[in-house]
């Protein structure tokens, strides 16, 4: 036992050295790196200083052949290979060379200028006729390529633009092997001379080839100028400067172009023009899976049923003899847009020619799964992940995304969670940068953002065609109304502002004058679409007041019936359906503030009473006529005489190319800032196009 014992602890002991040893090693082999780099860094310093006339360090890659880059002396371009080759010896071999080549290059100018001096006497009409000689071949060609440069600059007929600071980037694009910059000078001669007798062929091409960053005016064609005009004594010192000049252009930035934030134009009467959509094919985990696994969505409701039909839910029996109805759950509104916009008639597979772009994403059916989860975090995992895929998207780049627009079957609030309050509700889907350039589509919108845009909540009529929107209107113009008005709604008594209790207390006492479905617990009534539309059905007004939001489904059911709305506070749909519903609010709704009703100051009943009759039924007929523009088509319909009436979802893109057209015409004037009001104010601004003062200013103040 002793020596088993023993020989364990030995063996611990070996192990521990052993460890020690290899972090040792770890810890040698990182301080060796370190100073391999630091010298290799040191090395590149020095080489820099070498060769600084020429404007570029060459860099060691690991493949067999280095890339070429474009090194200018004397507002030259000469292609450089970078050969593989001791650093040391390659940096003596380099300074020799080119030492050597400026002297030559020097020399060759200095002949040229005696050369030009002597020809002058000789007269411009006798070095014309001589054209086929070398030298005044050169100066024919110096000229003609001036001329191409659009022009600009009147020349002397006795230019001489012979030099290699003037001609290299033709030598560039007309040779046909690059030549070697660490060659020898008799190779790089005669490439010199093969360049020389195909230059007149390159100088039609210069303006065409050059780089995107180098222009025709880049080739300072105006310093040769005045180079010309002036005494030759000082054209010496002009030269240089010029190379400065174009030493500190070749400097600077890159330049780059202005980002195409206009879609790619279509033919001539193309219907679609400026209404094209392109859709992104996200993968499958943002949308179909969520489908697929539909049984995970809630805890308490079968969403698998509710989600079938394309989002309608299941299939209910004619309403009033109209067919077309069905259980609409009113958070699948995610899943019918997405099926709408599969048959939109402008969407196209080009993205260049889409005006906006649609991400089919399910944020309210992905956050429903975690909302009483007992891991906040997982609220925001599949958010972040589209959000990175979305950046590394060509479409996204175009104009950062301003272009696209997302649909969340919720409201805004479930997607308002603070970093710092992570186990609050909600998670923090509007709050990302990148969804704060995006146009959100959501039930119902803050007052207070940009970015985010309400559209109608989904009801319980899905027409095919537009015949069954026709006859439903008819029938809404001949039915009897009973009641003056009615309620259908559960009291708020846990919230301070709710004003629900004293609208059930004056209902109530009414009596005969209005009808009240109280949602109470255990009652099943409230959860029927049939129960639902019969109350509505009978009334001629129905009462809209805020709940634990601002808005409520029950207006859009309540408009579908042909009851007239009326509404308590302004944030219940004026200042936020504002592409589905008119300007003029008293022309479909009445409005009752809802202080008055909390203070007992405004009777509900007589406020109603003392509406004309005549004006009742122009009311009634005004919120028949937006029946089509606040309820979705079924996507499953073949529509053969499509056209005729626009429904939700028609709108609310309409709405969408509206918005995105004025952020592109913004960018495009060059505006810093793209929203030049407050975002606070976006409230107004929708409603009003602007942010002055307004009786409704109480109702939104910041809370």
């Amino acid at each position: 036992m002793a020596m088993e014992k023993s020989s364990s602890k030995y063996r611990t002991q070996f192990w521990y050295v052993a460890m020690a040893s290899f972090l040792l090693w770890l810890f040698l082999l990182y301080l060796f790196n370190s100073s391999a780099t630091t010298v290799h860094n040191h090395e590149r310093l020095f080489r820099k200083e070498n060769i600084i006339d020429l404007g570029v360090v060459p860099q060691h890659h690991e493949s067999d052949q280095g890339p070429v880059v474009v090194s200018r002396v004397d507002n030259s371009s000469l292609p450089v290979s970078v050969v593989d080759s001791p650093p040391d010896d390659q940096m003596s071999e380099d300074a020799k060379v080119v030492t050597d080549l400026v002297e030559e290059l020097e020399n060759e100018k200095v002949e040229n200028e005696k050369k030009r001096v002597d020809s002058v006497s000789y007269g411009r009409s006798t070095r014309a006729r001589k054209g086929h000689q070398r030298d005044s071949s050169r100066k024919g060609r110096s000229s003609g390529r001036l001329e191409a440069d659009k022009r600009r600059v009147r020349h002397n007929d006795d230019d001489n633009e012979s030099s290699v600071e003037n001609t290299s980037d033709e030598n560039h694009q007309s040779s046909d092997k690059e030549p070697n910059f660490f060659e020898s000078k008799n190779v790089v001669e005669s490439q010199k001379e093969q360049v020389g007798d195909t230059e007149d062929d390159s100088e039609s091409k210069k303006g065409k080839d050059l780089p995107n960053d180098w222009s025709n005016s880049d080739l300072d064609v105006d310093n040769t100028s005045e180079i010309v005009s002036q005494p030759k004594t000082q054209r010496n010192n002009n030269t240089a400067e010029t190379k400065n000049r174009v030493n500190s252009r070749r400097n600077q930035p890159r330049r780059v172009g202005k980002v195409m934030v206009r879609p790619r134009a279509t033919r001539r009467n193309d219907p679609c023009a400026g209404k094209y959509v392109y859709m992104h094919d996200v993968p499958a985990l943002f949308n179909e899976e969520l489908l697929k696994n539909c049984w995970t969505l809630s805890r308490w409701t079968d969403m698998c049923e509710l989600t079938s039909n394309f989002g309608l839910g299941p299939r209910l029996p004619n309403m009033e003899g109209v067919s077309g109805w069905f259980a609409t759950n009113q958070f699948t509104l995610e899943v019918i847009f997405h099926n709408r916009m599969k048959q939109y008639k402008c969407l196209t597979k080009d993205s260049s020619l889409a005006s906006a772009v649609y991400v089919p994403y399910y944020p309210g059916l992905d956050l429903m799964r975690f909302l009483w989860g007992p891991f906040p975090f997982m609220r925001d995992a599949a958010a972040l992940d589209l959000m990175k895929w979305l950046r590394e998207r060509p479409e996204w780049k175009r104009m950062d995304g301003r272009d696209h627009f997302m649909v969340a079957g919720r409201t805004t609030w479930d997607f308002m969670r603070t970093p710092e309050n992570e186990s609050d509700w909600g998670n923090r889907l509007m709050i990302l940068p990148e969804i704060r350039n995006m146009t959100m589509l959501l039930i119902e919108s803050s007052p207070w953002n940009y970015h985010g845009f309400a559209v109608p909540y989904p009801t319980y009529f899905h027409p095919s065609s537009n015949a069954e929107i026709l006859q439903w209107q008819n029938r809404m113009r001949r039915i009897k109304r009973r009641y003056l008005f009615s309620f259908v709604g559960a009291p708020r008594p846990n919230l301070e502002d709710s004003i629900r209790s004293e609208i059930m207390d004056q209902c109530k006492a009414s009596r005969r004058k209005c009808k009240l479905l109280e949602c109470v617990s255990g009652s099943q009534k409230c959860y029927k679409p049939d129960q639902i539309m019969k109350f509505f059905l009978s009334s001629t007004f129905c009462l809209q007041p805020p709940g634990d939001s601002y808005t409520r489904r029950s207006t859009f059911d309540s408009i579908l019936a042909g009851c007239i709305p009326v509404f308590f506070h302004p944030g219940s749909a004026y200042a936020q359906y504002v592409w589905h519903l008119p300007k003029d609010i008293g022309k479909y709704s009445v409005f009752i503030p809802g202080k008055n009703v909390k203070e007992g100051k405004a009777s509900i009943e007589k406020a109603l009473s003392r509406i004309p009759r005549a004006k009742v039924v122009a009311m009634r007929e005004e919120v028949i006529k937006l029946i089509p523009r606040l309820m979705y088509f079924n996507p499953s319909g073949k529509r053969g005489d499509a056209g005729r009436f626009e429904d939700a979802f028609d709108v609310a893109v309409e709405g969408v190319l509206q918005r995105v057209e004025g952020l592109r015409k913004r960018i495009e004037e060059g505006k810093e800032e793209i929203f030049d009001f407050p975002e606070q104010f976006s409230w107004k601004y929708n409603v009003f196009g602007n942010v002055e003062r307004h009786e409704w200013d109480s109702y939104f103040d910041r809370p």
